[in-house]
This record gives C-alpha cells, structure tokens and sequence, in this order.
C-alpha cells in the first residue's frame, strides 16, 4: 500500500473513514434526519434544510445549557436561524427577547423580525430616559412596518418604567398584561454601551508619614500594586481603570491578614453629562425580565472593552443567550476567551482559567501558540558576560482541542456550500492593467527609493509602514503626495531623527490614467446589461480617492454617489434606498463602511478599485450581493496595475485566502502548504520587495486557483453573462419567501429581472 505524500492526499484517501469515526464520537444534537419541530412551519418564512438543521440544534443546545452559538458565513441568514430558535424554544408562549446588533444593522433586524416571526411586536432601545441630543429619540419606542418602512408608532416607554411592577407580582407579569404577543427588544450596541463618564479617584496626603504620596481615599494609605507590591505614582493614572485590592500583605508575611475588600481607584465624573447605560441598567433592575437575549456579530465584541462587558451583562441577566458570528476565530486562540468566558462562564471555570490577563496567559498555553524570542547579545569585552533577552509572543495558531471541548458543543455550523444551490453563480476576477509610461517611470523610481531605504534601515516600521501604502497609492493618485519621511532613533543625539525616504514625482491631475479609464469601461459594459456597481476605494481621507473616481464617472454621464463616514451607520441602509430612489447608477465607498450587515443586492457588479490589505475586509465586502434573495449573477472584479505592489498585494491575500479555506476544513494543497507563512500582508510585500522574490507571479493565476477552488466547495459555475442568462427561466418560487427582504432597497423604475433557477428548499445540500 502507498502512503500518502501529504495531508491533503491523506485527507481525501480517508475521508469517509474520518467523518464517520467524527459522528461516532461527537453526535450531533439534532441530526438531518431528525424531525424538525412542527413550529418551524409557522414561521412567515420558510428555512432551508440547512438553516432549519442549526435552528433545531440551538433549540436543543437551549434544552442543556444557557448559551449557544450560530457560526455561520455572511449571508446563510444567521438572523433568521436566531429568531426561529427563539420562536421554537418559547414553545407558542409570549416571549421577550433583547437583540444587542450593530448599529447599522438596528432597522435591518427589526424587518426581518416582521418577515419572520408570526404576531411579534418590536420596540427600539433608544436610550434610558434623558435624550442625549435635540433630535435624538429617547426612550423605549414600539415600531411597525410600513409600505417596507420602519416607522416608530405605538408604545412609547422607558425602561425605569418597564422595571416597576405596580400591582402585579413582577414586572415582568406587569408587561405580558400590557402587551400579550412576542416582544422583540433591539438596542444598537454603541447605545447599549453608552454610560457616564468617569474619572480617576486617588488622594495626595497632605501631612504624616505619606506627605505629598498618591493614597488611597479608602485607606489613606499609599496604593501597591501587582505581584511585586510596586508603588502607584500620579503618572501611573492613564486611560485605564485602575483598583486595589484591600487585605492582602503587599509581601509583609507578619501583616495580619483579613478579608480582601475591593477598593476602585475610580468614580463617576459628575462634571461631566449624566447618563446610564441601557445594557447595564437592564442587568442592575431586570434581570428577569428577558428570556432571550441575541448578539450579532459577536467577533466584534471579544476586547475587554465596554461593548464586550455588555455582551456578559447580557448572558448573565437573559434565561437563554445566543451569540452569531461568521469569525469567531481569527487566527489566534485568545481572542475567543471573553467570549467563551461571558457565555459559559461556569465552563471556564471548571476547566481551571480565571478571568482576566492571568487567564488569557494560561488559555494561549494552553489551547494556543507561544513563540519565545532569546536574543543574545555579544559581550562589550573579556570582563562583561553577554546579556540576554528573553521575550515571549502569541503567533497564530489553535489546538483542535479548543474546538472539541469548547466550541463544537456551543455552536451550529453553516456555511455557503449548505445553500448555494440556492444562490446564483458568483465569480471573481483580476483585472490587470499595464500603466501609461509616464507613470510607470516615475513609480519605477519612487520603488527604487523605497527598496533602497528598506536596504539601510532594516527592521524600521516607519519605512515600511509610509513607504509601502505610498506605492500602493502612488499608482491610483500620482500627485500631491510630497516627500515621504520615516524615523530613527539615533544613539548619539539620543533622539529620534527624521531622514527622507523619496521624492515623489508630481504627474499632471488633468490625465486620465490607464486604470481610471478601465473602470469607466468596466462601468459601462455593466450598467449596458443593468446592473448597478459598487466601487470600493480604500484611501479615502487625507489622499482622497474617491472624490476623483466621482467626477470621472459624472464627466461620462454616470449618475454616481459617494458612501461616507459622515453618513452614520444606522441610516446607510436608508442613505443607499434614497440613491436608488433618485436614479443612481454608481456607489463609491471604503469597503469597511459596508463589511457588515448590509445586503447590496441591488448592486450584482462589485468592483475593487483599491483592496488594502485587510484580508478579513475584503472577504466580507466582497459578499456584500451574493445573498438569499439575489437574482442575478454576482460579479466581482479586483483592479491593479501590472508588476506593481498592488500585484503583489492581491496575490499574498489569495494565497492568504487559500489558507482561509484551508482553516475552514476546504483543503487545497496551496492553501496548506501556505499555513506555515504567518507573516503579515504588509511584512510579506516588504520582503518580496528587498528580496525579489515572486516577481514573475502574477495575481491572476493565484485568484485563478482560488476561484476553481470556491467553484469546487460551493458547486457554482462561473459563466459569462450570455450562459448564465440562458440558464435563468421564470416560474421558481424560491426568490418569492425572501422578496420582502429586498423592498426597501428597490427603486421604483426598476425592471423585474427573472428570478434564478435557485433549487427548491427539498433540493438543498446536506450538512454531511
């Protein structure tokens, strides 16, 4: 017999050998060919197999324990997995359920619970009870649905009022009196955070012993702090809360010891506005109030920050919690703790970790990837020993067992491939574009200078931070970007000292250049067959992309509006359904404006002027129109020019790519071959600069690679527009359960495009 030659040969030899030995050891709570509940049918829409399979494995998670996950990609429909699980476990009684969501996603939640759930009213969270601003609403507010529009109408409360019982037994019964049907609670999390201000609480003795030292208002003693007992300073108190506690013997084994009291070396600022945040208040006064409680993108909430605390204020005060994610890790073990930790804490607790830096320390070891960093320095002469450095860092990396004790009983996994046979064909390309001469003598000098200055600095971050976002921009904007500087520390004037890396040379702004005239073609050729596009640019501040593209596009007679960060996140979903409105043809926006949350299905044409070099922005924006209820083929095309460092930054994120899939149990030999390289995007276009290395590999055929591989997970075809019209026939009825998704986003004068031929819910892909 042949041994395999790699894990990938391995891998597919036995495949079947492995699944079945996985089912075998790990069941799954609720299997494809277990009976749904007959409550599912009662939802207004109707689920896919797939999503009907996570949906019952909450359900029956919530039967175990208080906490659960959906772990599912951008666009499988994690809300409506949530709210039918809610609606399923509550099992035909009148619930209240509070949805902490990203605030561009508060209105788009809210529609989706109308479509969804039968007799449900939903209320918005706008605050506690003063309003923060003139125009501000405040207050709990009932909302309706109108014509696809939400509209507040109805009941108009606080939650200092919803906490008071009056005559009833509980406030809780007070309310189900008052309202009597479902009730969905939905707070934007930049408001369900939003509390007092604080300030730094310390005293300086003014007589005794500790005359002119930093005490302890408690105590009046001075404030030691850590393992060594170290004394606090007045520069010690930064932007940090800061706490002591009190009892312990600061390394005085004859202190007598007593009961450890906490002692904040912090209050509330009263000088400053006086508020109180909701999610908090709610915890405090309500905690039985909620049965459910929902928060979305939770990948978004694993810091120790005040949005992360709310998230464990919200587990801990609701009677079941579910958390949705498409990333829950990113590629560090660590940075699933909190979340782990505010879900399930009684888990952590019994697997030995505490919270806080001890215990992220002890989880990285334990489930993760320390790297330690022995420097050793050459002694001065014969007299001196040599010092050594030691130094310890995370590197990506996670134990499989973190997913086998942790996350594969917490969460229901769903991916694309569960329900492509319902979404049209979608395909990505790179387009290379050779520059115009002009430009291409002058970027070929600004590289040299850069390749030169990386040379003689060697290690320096400011070089490789301004000079490597200089010649990705230089390209698109070859003009007014001035002399670029980067800095040293200088061992004999013992200061850092500013040296010039290149200066760049200012090309005419009146030329329209290769790249920009592609797009306007591009552009054309799309809205010719009607479909819309959206543009992504990622320099949009100081060296302003966007506005150049905007007037470029309207001197050809394209109609063409510029998403901005002065558009506030909860109203780009309106700011998009006015463009619409008023005939717009054309989107320009940072593609992290639009990564989450939002559906841009009347934009099927996505094209990537500029990508950045944010692997996780550009995966999600990308996606942005391939969703249930799309009906045309999604295209999706990345701009460059040739031999540039934009080539080879697209082509370190497809190999990067390659490994995402990898890591998703989608194997490529590439893609595992590639796991090992863990440097950054922006390390690894260095490096390829010094060294020369990949020159001659273009963009294209690594995205080529990609593409085949996706088209082999997800089994759609990438087709020209000719092929896949003819495949599309009138009369399925699949597109017609998601189409109240879409009205709010479709302008009047639109054509009706025949739907997809989307296979019937029956038809779908199993999960195994």
């Amino acid at each position: 017999m042949q041994l395999p030659k790699d894990i990938n040969e391995y891998l597919r030899a036995y495949a079947p050998e492995l699944s079945a030995r996985i089912l075998q050891t790990y069941p799954p709570l609720h299997g494809f060919d277990d009976v749904a509940s007959p409550l599912v049918g009662q939802l207004l829409r109707k689920p896919f197999p797939a999503q009907t399979l996570a949906m019952m494995g909450v359900v029956k998670r919530w039967n175990e324990a208080r906490g659960a996950a959906v772990i599912a990609e951008c666009g499988t429909g994690k809300t409506l997995i949530s709210l039918g699980a809610v609606h399923v476990h509550s099992d035909r009684k009148p619930f209240t359920a509070l949805a902490m969501v990203p605030p561009q996603l508060v209105e788009k939640w809210a529609r989706e619970a109308f479509l969804t759930l039968p007799r449900v009213r939903v209320f918005f969270i706008d605050g506690l009870r003063t309003p923060t601003s003139s125009v501000g609403n405040v207050g709990v507010n009932e909302i309706k649905l109108r014509n696809g529009r939400i509209i507040r109408e109805g009941v108009r409360t606080t939650l200092t009022e919803l906490r008071q019982r009056k005559a009833a037994r509980a406030a809780r019964q007070r309310w189900d009196s008052i309202c009597g049907f479902p009730a969905l609670f939905i707070v934007g999390r930049d408001r369900g955070k939003l509390s007092y201000f604080w300030r730094h609480a310390y005293a300086l003795a003014a007589s005794g012993r500790y005359q002119g030292s930093v005490v302890n208002a408690d105590t009046g003693c001075p404030i030691y702090l850590g393992e060594d007992g170290e004394r606090l300073l007045s520069v010690d108190f930064k932007k940090a809360k800061l706490s002591e506690i009190l009892g312990r013997q600061n390394g005085n084994e004859t202190a007598k010891s007593r009961r450890e009291l906490y002692s904040a070396l912090w209050q509330a600022d009263g000088k400053r506005i006086r508020r109180f945040a909701p999610v908090d208040f709610i915890g405090r006064y309500m905690p039985d109030f909620f049965d459910y409680a929902i928060a979305d993108e939770v990948h978004e909430l694993k810091g120790d920050t005040a949005q992360g605390n709310a998230l464990g204020t919200l587990a801990a005060c609701a009677q079941r919690t579910v958390v949705l994610t498409g990333t829950l890790l990113g590629g560090y073990a660590d940075e699933v703790f909190n979340i782990l930790f505010r879900i399930h804490p009684g888990r952590m607790v019994q697997e030995g970790f505490e919270f806080g830096e001890a215990g992220v320390r002890m989880f990285t070891e334990t489930y993760g990837l320390l790297e330690k960093i022995t420097v050793i320095e050459p002694e001065d002469n014969s007299c001196s020993e040599a010092r050594v450095t030691k130094r310890v860092r995370r590197r990506p990396g996670a134990s499989p067992l973190l997913f086998g004790r942790f996350l594969m009983s917490l969460g229901a996994f769903i991916s694309l491939e569960d329900i492509s046979e319902a979404l049209p064909p979608y395909r990505e390309e790179v387009v290379s574009i050779e520059m115009d001469p002009p430009l291409k003598g002058a970027y070929k000098k600004l590289e040299e200078d850069v390749k030169t200055a990386l040379k003689e600095h060697r290690g320096n971050q400011s070089v490789m931070s301004v000079a490597l976002n200089a010649l990705l921009l230089y390209p698109d904007r070859p003009f007014h970007l001035g002399n670029l500087y980067g800095w040293e520390f200088d061992a004999e004037t013992q200061r850092r000292e500013k040296f010039l890396i290149s200066a760049t040379p200012d090309l005419s702004e009146d030329q329209v250049y290769a790249k920009e005239r592609r797009l306007v073609e591009e552009v054309k050729a799309e809205l010719a067959r009607g479909r819309r596009c959206q543009i992504y640019a990622v320099y949009t501040q100081k060296r302003d992309v966007t506005r150049r593209l905007e007037q470029i596009l309207l001197n050809e007679g394209i109609r063409v509006a510029v998403l901005t960060t002065d558009v506030p996140p909860e109203t780009r979903e309106g700011w998009y359904e006015r463009q619409l409105r008023v005939g717009v043809q054309a989107v320009i926006c940072h593609p992290k404006l639009v990564q989450t949350g939002l559906d841009l299905i009347e934009f099927p044409t996505i094209l990537f002027y500029e990508t950045g070099y944010s692997i996780y922005v550009l995966r999600q924006a990308s996606r942005r129109s391939w969703r249930i209820g799309q009906r045309l083929p999604v295209k999706v095309k990345f701009l460059h020019y040739a031999e540039t460092m934009q080539e080879s930054c697209l082509r370190l994120m497809g190999k990067k790519l390659l490994v995402s899939l990898a890591m998703e149990g989608k194997f490529s030999s590439e893609g595992l071959q590639a796991i090992n390289d863990e440097d950054d995007i922006l390390m690894a276009m260095a490096r390829e600069l010094v060294n020369e290395k990949g020159i001659g590999e273009r963009a294209d055929a690594v995205w080529a690679t990609l593409q085949k591989q996706q088209e082999d997970i997800l089994g759609t075809r990438a087709k020209e527009d000719s092929e896949v019209v003819a495949e599309i026939e009138p009369g399925s009825t699949q597109v017609d359960q998601w189409s109240g998704l879409k009205s709010p986003l479709e302008s009047p004068g639109r054509r009706n495009s025949p739907p997809s031929t989307s296979a019937m819910p029956g038809e779908q892909l199993t999960l195994f």
